[in-house]
């Protein structure tokens, strides 16, 4: 899979340039931004009203409405997300993963998973390069 650079600008079909050079790298973008692990591995146990992922993602690091917004959107478009508006009062908004969110969110997980068991080995590492290269800590990072 190519990677390409963002471009910007706009093509007949309305799509921006990057994501007729490259749509694999956006929605892999999206899957794994800061809040699209967080919300796609929530959304995993169980369908979710927008306060409710706010406080549940919130945990973890908080995440204001516009954010989170924008998260459940773009995850939405990608057909990730299902957003199911009720017409009551005050008006139910749940969000719930479709089928191809939850293979997502299934991947996603075993990668944060495979992280937190390999957590150990990586600081290990960080340690022998900065030793290597005289380095303290962990600032200094590209």
């Amino acid at each position: 899979m190519a990677v390409s650079s963002e471009v910007a600008g706009a093509n007949a079909d309305g799509k921006t340039i990057s994501e007729t050079m490259c749509p694999y790298r956006l929605v892999l973008e999206h899957v794994t931004s800061r809040w699209g692990v967080l919300v796609l591995i929530e959304l995993l146990d169980r369908p979710y009203r927008f306060s409710e992922l706010r406080r549940a993602v919130g945990q973890v690091k908080p995440v204001s409405e516009k954010m989170l917004a924008q998260t459940l959107q773009t995850l939405e478009r990608d057909g990730l997300v299902h957003r199911d508006a009720k017409p009551v009062i005050p008006p139910r908004v749940d969000y719930s993963l479709t089928g191809m969110g939850r293979e997502a969110a299934e991947q996603v997980r075993g990668l944060a998973l495979w992280t937190q068991e390999r957590m150990g080995e990586v600081e290990k590492a960080r340690e022998a390069y900065d030793a290597a290269r005289g380095r303290t800590g962990t600032a200094g990072v590209l």
